[in-house]
């Protein structure tokens, strides 16, 4: 298969493999088998095995995968060449969170700009990050060669955002906030409702492990 046409599942399934195997080589593991590394994802060693079959990979030998190839392997295909630069749409509790947590991470993937409309915000340094107002966020965008952004502000707002980032060239948008968003095909658009996650815990709970 053609490794820009991966399906969603497995990019993110690489991603997690690439944590867990550097967490390996951070406590001296340098090989690990399949099933050891299924285990440690709730899936099954075949599940492994494709994935990493659909991007070439398949050197297993008597001792394993060798963690340190397969981090730079999986690096090769989830990786921008040059790197891409990140900027955060609202830096309330969350975006400041998400800015604090993410930044220095990946090499590749650089938060470098954040938009607020907050005054004791807008000016400033947050996190390790210059925080403009939103009303400049197409200039900052094109001066800083900015291709994703997370949207972290009020949900209310969030469409309107979406459509200030589409016109302003953004190609990648990551939305925290509650409202599904409508973006053109030209814009991957990622989603994550903490409150829908929270509420799958919930009824798995409740169904499955509630007394």
């Amino acid at each position: 298969m053609n490794t820009a046409n991966l399906p969603e599942k497995t990019v993110e399934r690489l991603s997690e493999y690439r944590r867990t195997l550097l967490n390996c080589l951070a406590k001296g593991k340098t090989h690990i088998y399949s099933h050891e590394l299924a285990g440690l994802h709730n899936i099954t060693a075949v599940q492994v095995r494709r994935d990493l079959m659909l991007i070439g990979y398949s050197s297993m030998k008597k001792k394993g995968y060798d963690a340190q190839e397969l981090v730079r392997v999986i690096g090769d295909i989830v990786d921008h060449e040059i790197g891409l630069n990140v900027a955060v749409i609202g830096m309330g509790n969350l975006g400041r969170a998400i800015t604090t947590y993410f930044n220095g991470k990946r090499p590749k993937l650089n938060i470098v700009a954040a938009f607020d409309i907050d005054p004791n915000k807008v000016n400033r340094v947050i996190a390790g990050v210059n925080c403009y107002h939103i009303k400049e966020l197409p200039d900052v965008i094109t001066r800083n060669d900015i291709s994703i952004a997370i949207i972290s502000s009020p949900p209310d707002s969030a469409p309107q955002v979406a459509e200030q980032l589409v016109a302003a060239g953004i190609k990648g948008i990551l939305n925290f906030t509650t409202v599904p968003l409508v973006v053109p095909d030209t814009v991957y658009l990622e989603e994550y409702d903490m409150i829908t996650s929270m509420e799958k815990v919930a009824y798995f709970v409740k169904t499955r492990y509630a007394k």
